[in-house]
């Protein structure tokens, strides 16, 4: 028989969002179009247009020995010419963002090739070649990952997730990289992720309602869905957690 791969467990809707957002199989919906020079601004690794800085030449100027692993595995196009390694990192907001931090990392990992990825409490970072990290960036602002309100982008300071939300429904962040336009119903970018001031606001568009995030989020809450009330994944993470501890101080004890 051949093997079925497996995503997550549960029949819950934060549950069916995470196999979504972790079956590559599943095309991620595009909700805004954020330029892609917007996109580099707020990275604020270069400005628009400027040349890709690079740690070694181009791959096939190089003189590396032989090796089998790259002969197998094709090199992503930032590697190919040498790129530094830049980043960018998501906060989630625990009011009913999209995605949580772990689910970002399985999300990562199964949809996205070159990428180093870690995860913290309220974020989650990637790292790759630089010309590949923007396209990846633009693609994970644009689509349903984010939401403008309960999504940040935050290089650095990024405690504030689980504060509070502010008037607007904005996740409260210590450095106000970003604010509510009334006039236009938007979320603009008036600093970069390391909170350095832009020349211009960016925006990113408008803010899903209540509605719109308890239906597409991949969080578990006692006032909304509660992780208990869903059987599988209640006895699939009990299982995870019991043997980590087990192979932490009685790996004896582990009979499976």
């Amino acid at each position: 028989m051949a093997y079925k791969r497996q995503f997550y467990p549960g029949t819950t809707v934060p549950a069916k969002n995470r196999r979504k957002f972790i079956d590559p199989n599943y095309k991620l919906e595009k909700l805004r179009d954020v330029a892609m020079d917007d996109v580099v601004r707020i990275m604020g690794h270069r400005k628009p247009g400027e040349d890709y800085k690079s740690i070694h030449p181009p791959l096939d100027e190089g003189s590396e020995p032989d090796c089998p692993v790259r002969q197998v595995v094709a090199p992503i196009e930032g590697a190919k010419k040498g790129d530094r390694i830049r980043y960018i990192q998501f906060t989630d907001s625990v009011y009913f963002a999209p995605a949580v931090p772990y689910v970002r990392a399985q999300m990562y990992v199964s949809r996205i090739r070159g990428i180093d990825t870690g995860t913290l409490s309220g974020r989650q970072i990637i790292e790759m070649r630089e010309r590949d990290l923007e396209k990846v960036a633009k693609e994970y602002i644009d689509n349903e990952t984010f939401d403008p309100a309960r999504t940040g982008i935050r290089g650095a300071t990024v405690h504030g997730h689980a504060c509070r939300l502010d008037e607007n429904g904005l996740m409260f962040d210590a450095w106000q990289r970003y604010r509510w336009n009334a006039k236009k119903g938007e979320v603009e970018y008036v600093k970069d992720q390391v909170a350095i001031p832009l020349d211009k606001p960016i925006s990113v568009g408008k803010p899903m309602d209540e509605k719109w995030l308890k239906a597409h989020t991949t969080m578990f809450r006692v006032d909304d869905v509660d992780m208990r009330d869903d059987p599988e994944v209640m006895a699939q993470n009990l299982r995870l957690h019991r043997l980590r501890t087990l192979c932490g101080y009685q790996p004896f004890a582990v009979k499976e």
